[in-house]
């Protein structure tokens, strides 16, 4: 191959790249819960990618799919190790989708953050099978081709990971409802309104603070309406003062993002049933935090 030849193959690779990238992006990063590791995935994809014999190639999303979700799996396969490790509890690393509210997939399924949670308690091939199949409507037997299964398996991955999660969350509320319920747990906790709290947590409510060790964050989750409630009317007083708000979008929901002297402080977001709100959720590791931060702006 001469050069002007080489040229245009590696022109070509990269707008069949930058086509899938999309896709790609919403495959790791829903199967590993990190925008960071989903980057480093699809680094390594377009550097496999570079290096394929590309004549023989007759559907590159296909193909760049399948080195995306086997790579992702390897991944998520080491990061449960360093999750075992982490100080306090894991959050989802937060992602904005104000511009793509599917985060590239046909459907914003696994995409929300109270479902990314969920899904790092399944086995990688498990989540990987889920995401293939609920976001972005891969035939089964496709799915079973990218994950060097039989399709017969890929069907019981896919029921696991269903069964898994309507045993572990309820139905959730409407968009206004959510936000209505989001606004009203705000106002509480700000002023640590014991009776307002109560009356918009659900019974089993969970709070999560994610603060990686770095942050005077909870290092154990704050279960139950009793407990949560308490808990946030406690540290109302030293939180909130210094603190200044900001409705945001993350992961398709909304929420608030809080910062103090100009620096963010915490993402906070909720999943709410018809019971109340059954998650609360507070990103404070910095690293999460700072690209979410950059991704909206000011």
């Amino acid at each position: 191959m001469n050069a002007r030849d080489e040229a245009d193959s590696l022109e070509r690779a990269t707008k069949d790249f930058l086509t899938a990238r999309p896709q790609l992006f919403g495959i790791a990063y829903r199967v590993l819960g990190s925008s960071a590791e989903a980057e480093d995935v699809l680094q390594e994809t377009w550097v496999r990618w570079q290096n394929t014999d590309r004549s023989g190639v007759k559907e590159p999303t296909a193909f760049l799919t399948t080195i995306t979700a086997r790579l992702a799996i390897n991944v998520a396969q080491s990061a449960r190790v360093r999750r075992e490790s982490y100080v306090g509890p894991w959050l989802p690393e937060p992602v904005d989708t104000r511009h793509d509210p599917q985060l590239g997939a046909e459907r914003a399924e696994a995409l929300e953050m109270a479902v990314l949670l969920l899904l790092e308690k399944l086995n990688p091939v498990e989540r990987a099978a889920y995401v293939l199949r609920e976001a972005f409507d891969y035939p089964y037997r496709q799915v079973a081709e990218i994950l060097e299964t039989s399709e017969a398996n890929t069907r019981q991955l896919v029921s696991r990971a269903r069964k898994h999660l309507a045993a572990e969350r309820k139905e959730p509320v409407s968009p206004a409802d959510h936000r209505r319920l989001l606004e009203v747990f705000l106002a509480a906790a700000q002023t640590g309104d014991l009776r307002v709290l109560e009356d918009v947590l659900a019974a089993d409510v969970v709070s999560y603070a994610d603060g990686g060790g770095i942050r005077g964050a909870s290092r154990i989750p704050v279960v139950g309406r009793p407990h949560v409630s308490k808990y946030l009317a406690a540290f109302a007083p030293r939180f909130w003062p210094p603190a200044e708000t900001r409705w945001v979008e993350a992961n398709g929901r909304p929420a608030v993002l809080v910062t103090a002297g100009g620096s963010p402080v915490a993402l906070l977001s909720v999943d709410a049933s018809a019971d109340g709100i059954d998650r609360i959720m507070w990103v404070m590791n910095p690293e999460k935090l700072a690209p979410y931060v950059e991704s909206i702006g000011t």
